[in-house]
């Protein structure tokens, strides 16, 4: 789905869960009467409620404010929380003392050092791969 016409059914479904109506003309007025930098026009609140357009940062979260939902939540989803959780779960669980005692090292190197380190890994984990493969 495209990630305009996405933002625009969270951004109706947080208006109707916030118990107003997802209208151009609701959202107009809710949101100029919370933001205090220019107001927006009628025709940008259609772009966003269209899939067409999706607000800046300090706009959303004026969004996520008014509509009490988190600002992450209503620009990129529920399916991109639970990817960042599950990937934060597996550092969490699978790296160890060790582990993190070298990603420590590697930090305290030099820009060049850290990118020859990197380049040795991403070929180890290449070869890994094909001899998997084999």
């Amino acid at each position: 789905m495209d990630e305009k016409l996405a933002f625009a059914g969270r951004l109706a479904d947080a208006m109707r869960a916030a118990g107003y109506e997802a209208r151009p003309s609701v959202l107009e007025a809710q949101f100029n009467t919370r933001y205090w930098g220019k107001p927006i026009t009628y025709q940008a609140v259609t772009r966003w409620l269209r899939g067409e357009a999706i607000p800046a940062q300090d706009k959303l979260q004026i969004l996520a404010d008014w509509l009490n939902v988190e600002p992450h939540l209503l620009r990129f989803g529920e399916d991109t929380r639970k990817s960042v959780l599950e990937k934060r779960k597996r550092w969490d669980e699978g790296i160890g003392y060790q582990e993190r005692e070298v990603f420590e090292a590697f930090l305290n190197l030099s820009a060049p050092q850290r990118k020859a380190i990197r380049e040795v890994i991403l070929g180890l984990a290449q070869a890994g791969k094909a001899e998997a493969k084999s």
